[in-house]
């Protein structure tokens, strides 16, 4: 009886340390819970902030992104309005280029034309210069010889006229 209080006075003991043992693990994995949960609790607020700042961050780019397409078709359409001008601006300035070169080769042509008639002209008129240089050398000439024979003759008629002088003279 004593053996076998003994004996199981031991297996008390024993299973007291083993209860104190589980109990002490028990303590320390509660512990640890505690801690586990603390960490997945600060975990979840942590997420939540992100979640938010996230969802945050994703309306603002939201907000950018149709404000930058918003911006982009704007210009988009300036520089569309601004190619139009150009386009019809660059279609009047080629049109009038073309004016101008049709008005520069008809001036060229009319230009050419002038210079021929110019030079027939000059070529006309020189030959007109020397026919008539030529028809006043030559009356000159005739006329340079008519005063010479009216001077003779007109000598002849003086020696005439003393001699008529002189024979009325003697004459008388």
């Amino acid at each position: 009886g004593v053996f076998m209080c003994h004996h199981l006075q031991q297996k008390v003991r024993n299973a007291e340390a083993l209860a104190q043992k589980y109990k002490q693990q028990q303590e320390a994995l509660s512990a640890q819970l505690q801690v586990v949960y603390e960490h997945r609790s600060r975990l979840e607020r942590s997420l939540q902030k992100e979640r938010g700042e996230h969802k945050k961050t994703k309306e603002d780019f939201l907000v950018y992104k149709l404000e930058a397409q918003e911006a982009l078709n704007k210009e988009k359409q300036d520089s569309m309005n601004r190619y139009g001008a150009l386009s019809s601006q660059h279609k009047i300035l080629k049109n009038q280029h073309e004016d101008v070169k049709k008005q520069l080769l008809d001036l060229q042509l009319q230009h050419n034309s002038l210079k021929l008639e110019h030079r027939k002209t000059l070529e006309t008129h020189s030959q007109k210069y020397a026919q008539l240089q030529q028809e006043k050398d030559s009356e000159v000439t005739n006329l340079q010889d008519t005063v010479f024979k009216l001077r003779e003759e007109s000598k002849l008629l003086r020696k005439a006229h003393q001699e008529v002088h002189s024979q009325l003279l003697n004459a008388q």
